[in-house]
């Protein structure tokens, strides 16, 4: 008789081996976020990436990489959007790890330059061929309906002055290539010891190429740090009401200190994202107390409208420039919206988010086209909220003849999180690119202006303060190099990996020849 004994059920040494290693990649991956506001360790960013690529070089297999860049690619998603939890519950874990599939090839092409003992030339591939997949992993997740680009790692590097002068020739996808470059050359120079001088030379090569950029790169003209004698400037004041619950207490607010600005030879006034809480055309009393505001100041209010339209069968989100006889010009709709925020993408099956966590229970009206408003003493491109985020919203306002970049936003819902200092962050980003000062203006905080170098001007509106706060800021003229040339790195970086992988195939044919 043969008695038979179950065994324990236990997870197998190799499926808890598997597990563990997830978790690490997801641990690793999710690093590079604290290079960003609201921690701000910039330069953290350099080697953030470094344990994530060993645990890559380290994988048995190249789907393991793959695997475990995926996994990374939702950590890092996770932790640099982590302030939506409140708003999307676990949906943002469904979001992350569609999302982090993008970064699948990248850990297998990590794995496939730098796994055993790769040789001079490979790592110097490795340093030019994975920044290459790193950016198309952030060129296809910032379409719009995607999520947009926020947290393009070479936004990490807001308030680095050489960055910021990269960003003008190539954008912040140039900073982003930088930073991954570099990441690559430290892991090799750590993991490789025969390939120890090719990393050292890239690195020297990119502290060489960087200092260059900086010391001979063109820069905007009349636009220093601080207005000067014979400057171009122009004086912009920032209404932000802080916490004010209730549509009519907050533009009852925003009335109030506006009235303080009077008498101050202001020539704009700006008013953050939904701002005003009622279609213009239904409350003339409104748009009459702000055309009163414009007369008393002696400059025109740009606003917010964020309501039901008469006009529309919708809510919209609509910058409109308050003159002293009432709206000057045309009125802006905002384009792109935040998915699950403002609209959600495919409503007959996504539908059921609205359930789960704060998703837009109807969809706004989208707008159709920039505009350029006229202030008289100045000429002003509107972006609301999510749109900062896009470097091409603000590079086809400048070719448009705007002299001043506006962004109008609103992240009260996420106020005591990293959200509002994250976003304040990109008008520096945006003002380098294009070489136009801009004015990032909220209701609740953070509000901050930037020059046409990316530097900040003056004070901070934290999300403790309501103020009106006046700006002396210099203009400038010429377009940058990003502005003239587009985006330029990721159709270079597409066709360097197409390239390479031709070149890849080319040799497995030879070599298959030879047999």
């Amino acid at each position: 008789m043969t008695v038979k004994v179950d065994r324990p059920l236990t997870a197998s040494p190799r499926r808890a081996s598997s597990w563990t290693r997830g978790a690490a990649a997801a641990a690793v991956g999710a690093l590079p976020a604290l290079a960003f506001p609201a921690p701000s360790l910039w330069w953290l960013a350099y080697i953030a990436l470094v344990p994530w690529m060993l645990l890559l070089r380290a994988a048995p297999t190249g789907r393991r990489a793959a695997l475990d860049g995926w996994l990374g690619g939702a950590g890092f998603m996770v932790a640099v959007h982590h302030w939506l939890i409140p708003s999307l519950h676990v949906f943002i874990v469904v979001i992350a790890l569609l999302l982090g599939a993008l970064w699948a090839p990248w850990g297998w092409l990590v794995r496939r330059l730098l796994a055993g003992t790769p040789g001079r030339r490979s790592v110097v591939a490795a340093t030019v061929l994975v920044p290459c997949a790193w950016l198309l992993a952030e060129l296809v997740r910032s379409w719009e309906y995607l999520g947009g680009p926020w947290g393009l790692l070479g936004a990490s590097q807001w308030q680095v002055p050489p960055a910021l002068r990269l960003a003008s020739i190539g954008g912040v996808w140039l900073v982003g290539f930088l930073v991954v470059a570099v990441n690559t050359a430290v892991a090799a120079l750590l993991a490789v010891p025969a390939s120890r001088a090719a990393a050292g030379s890239v690195l020297a090569a990119a502290a060489v190429a960087t200092a260059s950029v900086w010391a001979w790169a063109p820069v905007p003209s009349g636009a220093g740090d601080a207005a000067e004698p014979g400057e171009r400037t122009v004086r912009v004041a920032v209404v932000q009401p802080g916490v004010v619950a209730g549509a009519e207490p907050r533009f009852d607010r925003g009335e109030h200190l506006t009235r303080t600005l009077a008498g101050q030879g202001v020539d704009l006034v700006v008013w953050g994202e939904s701002s005003v809480g009622f279609d213009l055309s239904a409350r003339p009393d409104l748009a009459d107390r702000l055309a009163a505001l414009s007369r008393d100041v002696g400059a025109a209010v740009l606003v917010n409208v964020d309501a039901r339209r008469a006009d529309a069968p919708g809510i919209s989100k609509t910058s409109v420039l308050m003159g002293p006889d009432g709206p000057v010009g045309e009125g802006y709709d905002k384009m792109r919206l935040v998915p699950f925020g403002e609209y959600v993408p495919a409503r007959g099956v996504l539908g059921w988010a609205t359930s789960v966590g704060r998703a837009a229970a109807e969809d706004r009206i989208r707008g159709e086209r920039q505009v350029v408003m006229d202030a008289g003493t100045v000429r002003l491109g509107p972006l609301v909220c999510f749109e900062s985020a896009f470097p091409d919203m603000s590079r086809h306002l400048t070719d448009d003849g705007a002299q001043l970049l506006v962004a109008q936003s609103s992240t009260s819902s996420f106020q005591e999180s990293w959200a509002p200092a994250q976003h304040a962050s990109l008008a520096a980003l945006r003002s380098a690119e294009s070489w136009r000062p801009m004015v990032h203006a909220t209701l609740t905080g953070v509000s901050a202006v930037h020059d046409a170098h990316g530097t900040r001007i003056g004070p901070t509106l934290g999300t403790s303060t309501s103020a009106a706060q006046i700006y002396d800021i210099p203009l400038s003229s010429g377009r940058s190099p990003y502005d003239r040339l587009g985006d330029w790195v990721p159709p270079l970086a597409l066709l360097l990996l197409a390239g390479a992988g031709a070149y890849e195939a080319t040799l497995r044919r030879s070599a298959r020849s030879r047999l």
